[in-house]
């Protein structure tokens, strides 16, 4: 079984930064892909990014390349995903989600365990 954890979140200004952090705690989950997506109010849950278990395949939604940010590190017994958010806009408000699975894709249904969530507010 994987546990998966984040921390980090909260309320910024428009145009500020903040870092998200997601454990994946279990035997096997220095093998998995970590992701994260999110779910703004009154919308369906959407991705953001995606890391390999190595680190070396990133994949990002249009909408945040080139202001967010994914990296990872790991350790014979977690992983722990890093998304460091810089020029945020009030667009961005929305409850985020770290995944873990197989594979880093851009799908939902590829991920199969899932964070609690946790709330990014951003003022204009």
């Amino acid at each position: 079984q994987v546990q998966v954890v984040e921390s980090g979140g909260g309320l910024v200004q428009a145009g500020g930064s903040l870092r998200l952090s997601c454990e994946g705690i279990g035997r096997t989950t220095s093998d998995y892909a970590m992701a994260w997506f999110r779910q703004p109010p009154g919308k369906e849950r959407e991705f953001v990014a995606t890391i390999s278990w190595s680190g070396d395949n990133t994949k990002y939604a249009d909408s945040v390349k080139g202001r967010f940010t994914i990296s990872i590190s790991r350790d014979n017994v977690k992983n722990t995903v890093y998304l460091q958010m810089n020029s945020l806009k009030p667009e961005d408000t929305a409850v985020y989600y770290c995944a873990a699975g197989w594979h880093p894709s851009s799908l939902i249904t590829e991920y199969d365990y899932w964070g609690q969530g946790t709330q990014i507010t951003v003022s204009s």
